[in-house]
């Protein structure tokens, strides 16, 4: 991990090559506050974040790669919300409550992540109008997200939730029916609040019945009609 360290293109929020969407609508002055106290991160797949329970001192933007959103919860078993990727906004509700990080972050890939100070950005967003309720937005369909997740982990049994996850990934995330899975077996477990053991057996149980193909890492959704008809059906 590189530390306090600008990355290449990272050096300045007024002149970035790889600048959020959500900040092009910001002005220069409104940048040059963004940009004061702000640093740049590189980190290797594999590598912790945030570390649920800790303080919320910025707002993290990713610049590249993917992540993974959990909660660490009871005995040691994660619950795994989502998966994110750029420009995702990282930090939580704690960054405007208890200054407090309420999940773990930890990377998938290697990723590049821009911290920003929150009492900067705090400013900014009570500077611009039209940039807070962008954010309001994206927090807004990230809770709808969390919302049917919730549905799907507290009223389904394990095939339904298993579907429900690969929609997710599918849909969602990759936005395509093949995809390179950066998750471990244990990961997907997590994903969909089961055991390794059971989310492998539904997982060979959905490849026997056509639904999906597995080589390694590599999905395939052979047959998304039947994959949302279990979802339908819990």
């Amino acid at each position: 991990m590189i530390s306090k360290k600008q990355i290449e293109g990272c050096e300045d929020c007024r002149e970035c090559m790889n600048r959020a969407p959500y900040f092009q609508i910001l002005s220069p002055e409104e940048l040059e506050v963004i940009n004061k106290d702000r640093y740049s991160v590189r980190y290797k797949a594999g590598e912790m974040i945030l570390k649920q329970g800790t303080s919320a001192t910025h707002v993290l933007s990713l610049i590249d790669g993917i992540v993974k959103i959990y909660i660490e919860g009871i005995g040691d078993k994660n619950l795994l919300l989502n998966l994110q990727k750029p420009w995702a906004l990282l930090g939580g509700p704690g960054v405007h409550t208890d200054r407090r990080i309420h999940y773990s972050v930890a990377a998938l890939t290697a990723v590049s992540i821009c911290f920003i100070d929150i009492e900067n950005f705090n400013k900014v967003m009570h500077m611009n109008c039209s940039f807070s309720n962008q954010l309001i937005g994206h927090i807004s369909k990230q809770a709808v997200v969390l919302f049917d997740k919730m549905v799907s982990l507290t009223q389904k049994q394990m095939h339904g939730r298993m579907a429900d996850g690969l929609i997710y990934l599918s849909n969602v995330f990759y936005g395509n029916d093949s995809f390179e899975m950066h998750l471990s077996r244990q990961e997907i477990a997590d994903l969909t609040a089961m055991s390794k053991d059971s989310a492998i057996r539904i997982l060979k149980d959905f490849e026997r019945d056509g639904i999906i193909s597995l080589n390694g890492s590599n999905l395939s959704i052979r047959d998304v009609d039947q994959l949302y008809d279990i979802s339908r059906k819990g």
